[in-house]
């Protein structure tokens, strides 16, 4: 009779390790793409400017550590591009008539932290604000009619928020925009001169340029099919 209790009581705690596993693996794993524009601020570009926004694409890997906190990797790509052409700051920027027109690679790492628990089946509202924030490397190609004494790859601040919205338990979509905070002066090949030649090749070297992402994406959840409940409860 004690080996049987025994053998019960073995039974019963494997088949709860085994929901407690599958209960903590589903919904952990997602992977999307996304598709949006690029945006930069800078010496040409002072402010954000959206008509001049340029193509960019990103996918990524997600894991779900708990309800409201995931980690994202990423990969996004797109072109990057600003003109003193296109409103000028002011009649030393006509003057200088300096343009870009690079494409640049992220590679990033970020926490998200969604404000709702969004997840939860039995919530009418399916969806949720988030924030996110982590740390990426860009790689930029496309300056070199201009060298200068700086490596093409370079560390970013990823930072920003969003929305997400459920379609299914499967997908979700989300709108985001993010800035990638940088400490590097020569995304429009433009930083610190010498102000008495007076050929207006110059920009401020005490400021960093940045960029922006800003798109829409589309998330696959590796759903697991939830296991039965315990005959023994």
């Amino acid at each position: 009779m004690q080996g049987r209790l025994i053998k019960f009581s073995l039974l019963w705690a494997l088949v709860q390790l085994s929901q407690a596993s599958f209960a903590q693996l589903s919904q952990r794993s997602e992977v999307g793409f996304g598709l949006g524009v690029f945006n930069y601020t800078g010496d040409i570009t002072r402010t954000y400017d959206i008509t001049t926004s340029k193509p960019a694409a990103t996918v990524f890997y997600r894991h779900n550590i708990s309800r409201v906190i995931s980690f994202r990797t990423s990969i996004t790509g797109g072109q990057l591009a600003g003109s003193d052409k296109h409103n000028p700051i002011d009649s030393a920027a006509i003057k200088r008539n300096a343009s870009f027109n690079i494409f640049l690679l992220e590679v990033a790492s970020t926490f998200e932290y969604h404000f709702l628990d969004w997840r939860d089946d039995r919530r009418r509202l399916r969806f949720t604000p988030y924030l996110f924030a982590g740390v990426g490397l860009f790689g930029i190609s496309g300056n070199a009619n201009k060298p200068a004494p700086y490596s093409n790859v370079q560390v970013s601040i990823p930072f920003g928020g969003g929305m997400k919205y459920v379609l299914n338990p499967k997908y979700y979509i989300a709108f985001e925009i993010g800035i990638r905070k940088t400490f590097f002066d020569y995304l429009d090949n433009v930083s610190g001169g010498t102000t008495s030649n007076k050929n207006y090749q110059y920009g401020n070297p005490n400021d960093f340029d940045n960029y922006f992402f800003t798109g829409i994406t589309l998330t696959y959840t590796f759903y697991d099919i939830p296991c039965p409940s315990s005959p023994y409860r």
